[in-house]
């Protein structure tokens, strides 16, 4: 018979203690209520574990019994991946697995537990002198684990990859109990399957990820940074192509930004002066890193080629810390203010970059046509090819009704991603959103590929329930 809410407390309390299994609904709010509140479902207790053998402990007693685990970091997840389905679950959070177990920076690695902060990570790369180069707006909160098992990518992925592309190892708890020791460092291991890369990206439907060795990088002397004006995205799309023949590998993010989504941060109050060199429909966010002293000058030969040649209009450079700030923030804030403005239908999405312009244009186009009104406000990493499609409510409309009305423009923008052979989660993942969409759009033998996996290491089907594939 499966376990009542209290026979698992009482049963998690005797393996990790009293004060670390929440079982109050009061008390696990903050663990349930994930950013975009789309799922509301209770969970029977959250387990904080504070070790690897603890996670050990929880999963064996977990498998034994038939409970599902859902491991959570920061609960920044955007697909539901990190909070309950069904309600009879265990949230396991790695908030207390937050060490720095060691930091090399002449072999170029950090070993971090899954539960560390990100920005705490990027703090300690920096007091060592390197640079931890996963870069995303929720540093602040999400942890390690979380952003592994993502695969989560950022503002850097052009330069330095995406977190997959920047682990060299990880530690991982199997369904069983077991650990699967597989921190290292070497560059070269040809000895067998990776299943380093199996982990990364799976959402903890294979494995909970208990530390992991990373990349670093040496610290870049400075950054040149630029917002420029841009006609249209053709012509984002021409001078990215020529900034990357210029810059090279010091290219480390071109982002785009459209008019509308500023002129909402401005309307909040959300930025004290509007960064950008003028009216535009279009801007692109630009950052080349100079890596040694004497090198600058680079990000501005280039863009004062590209005035010279007709592809941008106009531009202004980051001439402080502020400024730099100021420009990253109108980047970084363009989710957040989405929700100030009212409801909003997201899409999360790839396709090949020299596709950006067509995705956008067609996509633009097919909805409005569905909904007169709505604002457009696609926006992202251009440079690797993931665009944050995102849509607001018409001024003044009913945000249930707005919402209500979302699946025939999720339809829309997902038909004109995959014509162009693109992907339906380029960052965020499958959660439990889009299980569904998963199974219409991924190759058959694929899936059934992944659902063995699955099976062997999960038989009885304990890590995050009824995510990524659905069972």
């Amino acid at each position: 018979m499966p376990l009542s809410a209290a026979e698992t407390i009482t049963q998690l309390t005797g393996i990790i203690g009293a004060d670390f299994v929440i079982g109050e609904p009061q008390r696990m709010t903050s663990y349930l209520n994930e950013p975009r509140k789309r799922f509301h479902t209770g969970a029977a207790a959250i387990a904080l574990p504070g070790s690897v053998a603890e996670v050990q402990a929880i999963l064996r007693w977990a498998n034994a019994n038939g409970v599902g685990i859902i491991p959570q970091g920061g609960n920044t997840g955007l697909v539901g991946g990190q909070v309950p389905l069904r309600g009879d679950e265990v949230i396991l959070s790695t908030a207390r697995l937050d060490r720095i177990r060691a930091i090399d920076p002449a072999a170029g690695t950090m070993t971090a537990e899954s539960g560390v902060i990100l920005a705490n990570a990027h703090t300690a790369a920096e007091n060592a002198g390197v640079i931890l180069p996963l870069w995303l707006a929720s540093q602040g909160s999400a942890r390690i684990g979380g952003v592994l098992s993502t695969n989560a990518g950022g503002v850097n992925v052009l330069a330095y990859g995406n977190a997959r592309d920047l682990t060299m190892g990880v530690e991982a708890v199997l369904a069983d109990g077991r650990l699967y020791q597989g921190l290292n460092s070497l560059k070269k291991d040809n000895t067998g399957y990776d299943l380093k890369n199996l982990l990364v990206g799976a959402e903890g439907t294979l494995g909970i990820i208990t530390a992991a060795t990373l990349k670093i990088f040496p610290q870049p002397e400075d950054y040149e940074t630029a917002m420029v004006s841009i006609a249209n995205l053709d012509a984002a799309l021409e001078l990215f192509q020529y900034l990357r023949a210029r810059a090279r590998r010091r290219l480390s993010a071109y982002e785009i930004i459209p008019r509308l989504g500023l002129d909402m941060q401005l309307r909040q109050g959300m930025l004290d002066r509007d960064p950008t060199p003028g009216p535009s429909p279009w801007y692109a966010l630009i950052e080349v890193a100079r890596l040694t002293k004497g090198a600058s000058g680079t990000l501005m030969a280039a863009i004062e080629g590209a005035f010279s040649e007709g592809i941008l209009e106009n531009a202004v450079f980051a001439e402080s810390l502020s400024d730099r700030t100021r420009m990253w923030a109108a980047r970084e804030q363009m989710s957040e203010v989405q929700s100030k403005e009212g409801a909003s239908i997201k899409h999360d999405v790839s396709v090949p970059i020299a596709e950006i312009p067509r995705l956008i244009s067609e996509g633009i186009a097919a909805v409005e046509r569905l909904v007169p009104g709505i604002r457009p406000v696609p926006f992202g990493h251009m440079g690797d090819g993931n665009i944050h499609f995102n849509f607001s409510q018409p001024v003044g409309a009913d945000p249930k009704a707005f919402m209500a009305g979302a699946e025939p423009i999720h339809n829309a923008i997902y038909d004109i991603v995959l014509k162009l052979g693109g992907s339906v989660s380029a960052e965020h993942g499958i959660g439990q959103l889009k299980v569904d969409l998963l199974r219409q759009v991924k190759d058959p033998v694929a899936l059934e590929m992944m659902r063995s996996i699955k099976t062997a290491l999960d038989p009885n089907g304990i890590l995050n329930p009824g995510k990524v594939l659905g069972f």
